[in-house]
């Protein structure tokens, strides 16, 4: 595919708080963001408030018509009202996590027959998807993020079938403040899912999500994906 090195209007498929702590972030490196959710833009006005001139809400569609890169950021049990059409052959960013509890139990995952975002990718036959922020706590994702070369700078794993469409995205994490660690096809994201080592990277052992998050570098990052069965 055709990589784009000039995108700045990052939309949002959901926006709650992983959706709207990357639109904050993104805002602050100097992107524009649409956002929108399932209720309608008028239920996102204090939020384009907060976010600024660089916000906008707006309908499901039209955010992802109008995205340079969508950000898809939903309970997985929905994954399938994401609109294909406007986002065809566009890099989509999955950060959904499989939570049987909430999305009910979904026999291809738990068989190890494909992931949440392999479920993404199939319904967007025609985007390019990349599995990224699905494994840290939205509070530390706001306050990890450090400038290249920072000795405490964390890496986020990142998982797809594209290479452009990775480099895409890794180029955006870069950005936003962490290094991008390529954890290989999209598959393989299955290696830091809910309930592997790799989830549970950036959360203190002891105070867990009340304490700060932890700085992980690319190193320690590689070493808990290695732990996945």
């Amino acid at each position: 595919m055709p990589h784009k090195e000039d995108m700045t209007t990052i939309g949002f498929i959901g926006s709650g708080k992983v959706g709207s702590t990357l639109a904050r972030l993104a805002v602050d490196t100097g992107h524009d963001v649409v956002l929108s959710n399932s209720r309608g833009p008028q239920t996102l006005r204090d939020l384009v408030a907060q976010l600024g001139p660089r916000a906008r809400a707006a309908a499901v569609s039209e955010a992802a018509r109008d995205a340079d890169i969508a950000v898809v950021t939903i309970p997985l049990k929905a994954y399938a009202q994401v609109p294909a059409g406007p986002l065809r052959g566009k890099v989509v960013i999955d950060t959904i996590n499989y939570n049987p509890d909430r999305d009910g139990r979904i026999h291809a995952i738990d068989a190890g027959h494909t992931t949440a975002g392999g479920l993404l990718q199939a319904h967007l036959r025609e985007s390019y998807v990349v599995k990224a922020f699905n494994n840290i706590f939205f509070e530390h994702l706001a306050t990890l993020g450090r400038p290249a070369g920072a000795p405490d700078r964390s890496a986020l794993a990142i998982a797809g079938d594209d290479a452009a469409a990775k480099t895409t995205v890794a180029a955006l994490i870069d950005a936003l403040g962490y290094d991008a660690y390529d954890a290989g096809a999209l598959a393989e994201s299955r290696r830091f899912a809910a309930g592997t080592p790799a989830h549970r990277a950036y959360l203190d052992p002891v105070g867990m999500f009340a304490a700060p998050g932890r700085p992980v570098s690319a190193a320690d990052l590689a070493d808990l994906l290695g732990a996945a069965p």
